[in-house]
């Protein structure tokens, strides 16, 4: 088992550099030389574990201020050695593979991780090395960029988080206003965030080409680690999203039209899913890192989901707070020689905090349930997988989220999660669909990115109304969608797992006991096996089967219409 965690306030981690690299990479040189497979196989584990858990602190340190100096610094240094990193772990790996006897390896390995150093293999050679480290200047650039951010709105100085709460407003006027404050800023930097997109299409273009890959799709596939699917299951995943999903949104947008008395839905009105106005939390951050604990005392009965998050809380290894200077979004890392996940995110007061929040938790209970697997592949799974356990515990925390949310409004909130999850299958379906549309054509300008976005967006979101917003009219809504920047094809993979997600929702109406074991269980496999199959062991259907969405698509139409929000 694991050692006690430390608190993060304690946290250390030695700085590598290329020579301690080479030294330790010698001695499991050494290892496999004299035959001792399985030391070397450890000593290897242990390197990599090690550069993880500093690269991961150094990461998330330079996400919590992106202003700070010696952060900034830090990123850049690690920026610079993590394409030396990965060439002697790559040849180490491609030795391992070469080794005459692969059933041996495989039984210690496991033929899953075996396929996923197959495709790593594939992904790196020392002639991309100042790519990679290229890469990695310029989606720090994109996120620093974005953190830099300071809107002038309601009187006060915001950054892109802190417009949120009005962009939500129940006020019309408000809603417009923001969403043209928000979309000032992304014009005013528009050429800029087209230079860095377009640097990094054609270095990954670049990339691809020098390993031997036709274009980008093929090497980027195989970074996200996807062994047991390709760009043909998506491509079909997104034409049911098209033809099943994308209607339904529109009836309910059209719904939600008349209910309101709009003469359109503008785009600055998509958001704003209640009437009475989105259900927002019950009180302050400081309230909710409380009420958590009683959400998941009352969720899971054995107390190890409220316990571990106790220690999460206690322990420092949540922040949670918008501030100036911080990378937006939020996300969930690990230090894998600590054996503690920790929790990075951004409240602004608004129902997102709650999604944000227990979505992240679902990342981090895998996390740790699966933190004593034997190999540090195993200890996340391939993205996509990932993803369900965040989504679930999103809808299987509904029965108490009572408690996080504002009196009465309990029932509003489940019911504005409900239709926020299925109006982003569309939204994932465009992003996706655009990625691969550029990295087939890295040829294409600027403006013909912002084109193709544009094309796309009508035909998944046909609604979409950017009224006397011309910047985003344009095509550009892709460049506040930090994944295309930083992550590319990670996108599709929320959806994906949003189709396992509602039927984990699905079971929890019918048996919530029954479901949380199920979910925990997944949990504790971690990434010990391919999306297909651990899909399969959750008893879930596929998300490339045709009837994946479809009894969920039913429920929702039963859900939604026998209780409407203006009740």
């Amino acid at each position: 088992m694991t050692n006690a965690i430390p608190s993060f306030s304690d946290l250390s981690f030695s700085r590598p550099d290329e020579k301690c690299l080479q030294t330790r990479y010698a001695l499991i040189e050494d290892l496999l030389d004299q035959g001792q497979r399985e030391e070397g196989l450890k000593a290897f584990d242990q390197v990599r574990r090690e550069y993880e858990s500093w690269s991961s602190y150094v990461h998330l340190q330079f996400s919590r201020n992106t202003q700070d100096e010696q952060a900034k610094a830090d990123q850049e240094y690690a920026d610079k050695l993590t394409p030396i990193a990965l060439d002697y772990e790559i040849k180490t790996k491609k030795r391992l593979l070469s080794d005459a006897d692969r059933s041996g390896l495989e039984r210690i390995l496991t033929p899953h991780v075996v396929k996923l150093w197959e495709a790593d293999v594939t992904t790196f050679d020392a002639r991309i090395a100042q790519d990679i480290e290229e890469e990695s200047r310029l989606t720090a650039e994109y996120t620093a960029l974005l953190a830099s951010a300071q809107i002038e709105f309601d009187g006060k100085t915001l950054n892109l988080s802190g417009l949120v709460p009005y962009l939500q407003s129940l006020d019309r006027d408000v809603r417009h206003a923001a969403a043209r404050a928000r979309w000032a800023f992304f014009e005013e930097n528009g050429e800029k965030l087209d230079y860095i997109y377009a640097q990094l299409v054609t270095l990954r273009d670049r990339m691809a080409q020098t390993l031997g890959f036709e274009n980008y799709i093929e090497l980027g596939y195989r970074r996200m680690r996807r062994t047991d699917y390709g760009p043909k299951k998506v491509a079909s995943f997104r034409e049911r999203i098209l033809k099943s999903v994308t209607p339904f949104i529109a009836a309910l947008l059209e719904q939600r039209r008349l209910r309101m008395g709009w003469d359109k839905v503008r785009a600055w009105d998509e958001d704003l899913i209640d009437p009475k106005g989105n259900p927002a939390p019950g009180g302050d951050h400081d309230f909710l890192v409380k009420s958590a604990e009683d959400m998941f005392k009352a969720l899971d009965p054995e107390k190890e989901l409220s316990d571990f998050y106790i220690q999460m809380r206690d322990l420092g290894y949540l922040d949670l707070q918008n501030r100036e200077g911080k990378a937006g979004g939020g996300f969930c890392t690990s230090f894998p020689t600590v054996g503690s996940p920790y929790i990075f995110a951004n409240f602004n007061g608004t129902h997102n905090d709650i999604g944000v929040f227990t979505h992240e938790m679902g990342h981090a209970f895998q996390n740790w349930k699966s933190r004593d697997l034997t190999w540090i592949d195993q200890l996340w799974p391939t993205m996509e997988s990932a993803e369900i356990h965040s989504m679930s515990l999103e809808f299987l925390t509904w029965p108490q989220i009572d408690l996080l949310i504002e009196k009465d409004a309990g029932e509003r909130y489940r019911q504005m999660h409900l239709i926020d999850s299925l109006a982003f299958f569309p939204y994932g379906a465009c992003v996706d669909h655009f990625q691969h549309e550029v990295y087939a054509h890295p040829e294409m300008t600027a403006q013909e990115r912002h084109q193709t976005w544009a094309r796309l967006e009508k035909m998944y979101m046909p609604w979409r109304d950017w009224g006397d917003l011309a910047y985003p009219s344009k095509g550009a809504r892709w460049q506040a969608q930090l994944h295309i920047y930083r992550l590319p094809f990670y996108y599709i993979d929320y959806a994906l797992a949003q189709c396992c997600a509602l039927q984990f929702w699905l079971q929890s109406r019918v048996d919530m006991s029954e479901a949380f074991e199920r979910y925990r269980q997944l949990c504790a496999e971690g990434g010990s096996k391919p999306f297909s199959e651990l899909v399969k062991d959750a008893g879930l259907i596929s998300p490339f089967e045709e009837e994946a969405l479809m009894e969920a698509l039913d429920v929702a139409d039963q859900e939604l219409n026998l209780a409407p929000l203006s009740k």
